[in-house]
């Protein structure tokens, strides 16, 4: 890959020669360079490296500092290096495509899931996600992930406290009877997995 692609453009040349000319259009093919650049399917540490050649030749530029008459191609430089560092912050922000589109993410999920177990251990999973602050770092409030998981598991929208309030209310020592049954079948599979695999042996 040739690192110094986006400094042969048109853009660039027009920069260096700080003449009089176009340079919206010149700009605006030097954006979309760098957009198919950056969704080239290119080698991404070659992108990175591309992008970072770029930026200082941007940054350093003497166009900077020219004088006032030719502060358009100046405002341009920098229009160009903000636009690359963008970029750059882009690719580096994990992109996980959804496997589906948002507006019928949760209908077509709640189609194709059903909650089968009580209601009340649905209630206990949920809090126990809720606790663990599994979704989005713990910053989605209760009251947004109950109606959530209750929809994406074909659940009619259920009262979450009054069952929470009855799981309290257990007089075992530990409430959490669908966790501590989860707990107990999986660590049971999980003996019985290993045994398996050492007589396969």
């Amino acid at each position: 890959m040739n690192y110094f692609l986006l400094a042969e453009t048109d853009f660039f040349r027009l920069i260096n020669e700080a003449g009089d000319c176009n340079m919206e259009t010149a700009y605006a093919a030097f954006a979309t360079q760098v957009i198919e650049l950056c969704n080239g399917g290119m080698d991404m540490n070659l992108t990175v490296i591309a992008l970072a050649y770029i930026e200082i030749e941007l940054q350093h530029h003497p166009v900077r500092n020219l004088s006032e008459e030719k502060r358009e191609i100046a405002a341009y430089v920098s229009k160009a290096l903000s636009f690359v560092r963008k970029m750059q912050k882009f690719l580096a922000t994990p992109q996980v495509p959804p496997l589906i589109s948002a507006n019928n993410a949760t209908e077509t999920t709640a189609s194709l899931l059903q909650w089968t177990g009580n209601a009340i251990d649905l209630v206990e999973l949920i809090y126990g996600i809720d606790v663990m602050g599994c979704i989005n770092n713990g910053n989605m409030p209760l009251k947004q992930l109950a109606p959530l998981l209750y929809k994406i598991f074909g659940v009619d929208s259920k009262d979450c406290y009054r069952f929470y309030t009855d799981i309290k209310r257990r007089k075992n020592e530990s409430r959490t009877y669908f966790i501590d049954r989860m707990q107990e079948k999986l660590n049971e599979r999980m003996l019985r997995d290993e045994e398996l695999e050492r007589m396969r042996k």
